[in-house]
């Protein structure tokens, strides 16, 4: 009890700066955690964030470029590829299921993707998530009618029944509108996947489109491909991209998304490294903090040793009141972590349709709270060795 009520008074006394070093703990390991989350959470998402489908088939270009640009709906489309392209891979007795989407308009910066109904009857956009309707009904084929992803309708406030005109081009540009009028036939209800950022469209709608090349009519962006098994997989890239050099087969989906994350994986480091050495700061500002204060204590603590306190005593007292301060900014680093990940997650969110989840669980989540403790206590382990030293007769002796 006499150690604790020590390590009270003393963190009462010095409250200001015991204030200002548990911030810098809890922003240390608020960043920390949310680096190490995002970076977990954005990689899993997104290598299993494969619409339902195996592979892309695609014009002649990268493999990368083509399933951001089918799958999750960024990057420009490599080029087109015919209609009897579509028709062709769709025979084969490998592919299950064989569905065609066309690109290259948007409604105010929201991608609309012409597709065929088979997207929403057969395709499971997530596990267990098929092309389900919240409200309304699936657009007629050939009629100029739309069904919107959850997250789209939300932030453009369409629902069942609304109109609107499509602009031309991926990027929003209010000089490029279509003179087309599209009815929302349909809002879909939501999968957490990069199809809610999506205004689904006829395929004729999007190849017929005023403005567009009529040379290109029967053309689509690409080809989504569900494989009977995984073995043909490796069959058609062989036939595609070995031996063929017109088209590009993008097999299998995760494998070049888990790419895509090799390839930045030295901007997780940086971050990675940010937060250690903001951790550094912190346990150093501990040091720092209880150090400094070491000439004002000098006298209290001489006075706890002449009234019986040990050298241990007064050691442990210190080392542990670093370790609360390291404690009470890990705490509060809790906070930091849930309105940084919030703030990155809903921003992942509104620019690929991934959903990161504050419910998932890591063990960095008491790992790294543990870890910026015991690194407070070992930065107390200094001022308390300086304690543990302090002269008890030459202290209290009066000054003359």
């Amino acid at each position: 009890m006499t150690l604790w009520l020590i390590v009270y008074r003393s963190l009462r006394q010095h409250a200001l700066s015991t204030v200002v070093t548990a911030s810098s703990i809890a922003l240390a390991c608020g960043l920390l955690l949310c680096v190490w989350m995002v970076k977990t959470q954005s990689q899993a998402a997104f290598t299993a964030a494969n619409a339902g489908f195996d592979a892309v088939l695609g014009a002649r270009g990268s493999k990368l470029q083509l399933v951001l640009n089918a799958i999750f709906h960024l990057e420009a489309s490599p080029g087109n590829l015919a209609w009897s392209d579509y028709e062709a891979i769709r025979r084969h007795p490998a592919v299950k299921t064989a569905v065609p989407i066309a690109v290259g308009d948007n409604l105010r910066g929201y991608r609309l993707v012409g597709t065929l109904p088979e997207m929403f009857a057969t395709v499971e956009f997530a596990p267990g998530k098929k092309g389900a309707l919240a409200t309304g009904r699936l657009f007629t084929p050939g009629a100029h009618e739309a069904v919107a992803g959850s997250f789209a309708a939300a932030r453009l406030g369409l629902k069942a029944g609304d109109t609107f005109h499509p602009f031309h081009g991926l990027a929003y540009d209010e000089q490029n509108q279509h003179a087309e009028t599209y009815t929302v036939a349909g809002v879909l209800a939501p999968t957490n996947t990069p199809a809610d950022r999506v205004i689904w469209i006829p395929l004729a709608g999007v190849q017929t489109m005023g403005g567009h090349d009529p040379r290109a009519a029967t053309d689509v962006s690409a080809v989504l491909v569900q494989l009977r098994a995984p073995t043909a997989g490796f069959m058609l890239d062989l036939m595609y991209n070995k031996q063929g050099n017109r088209l590009t087969f993008a097999y299998p989906v995760a494998a070049i998304i888990a790419e895509l994350f090799q390839k930045i994986s030295w901007f997780d480091r940086v971050l990675e490294l940010v937060a250690y050495l903001v951790a550094l700061v912190a346990a150093a500002a501990v040091l720092a903090s209880i150090y400094n204060s070491m000439s004002a204590r000098q006298r209290d603590l001489a006075i706890l040793r002449a009234l019986g306190a040990r050298r241990r005593t007064i050691f442990g007292a210190v080392v542990i009141e670093a370790a609360v301060i390291g404690a009470m900014g890990a705490l509060a680093g809790y906070a930091v972590y849930l309105g940084l990940f919030a703030g990155v997650a809903e921003l992942i969110r509104a620019q690929t349709g991934v959903v990161l989840t504050l419910a998932a669980w890591h063990p960095v989540l008491w790992l790294a709270p543990v870890g910026m403790v015991a690194l407070c206590a070992l930065g107390g382990v200094v001022p308390a060795l300086k304690a543990y030293r302090i002269p008890v007769a030459d202290t209290l002796a009066p000054v003359s």
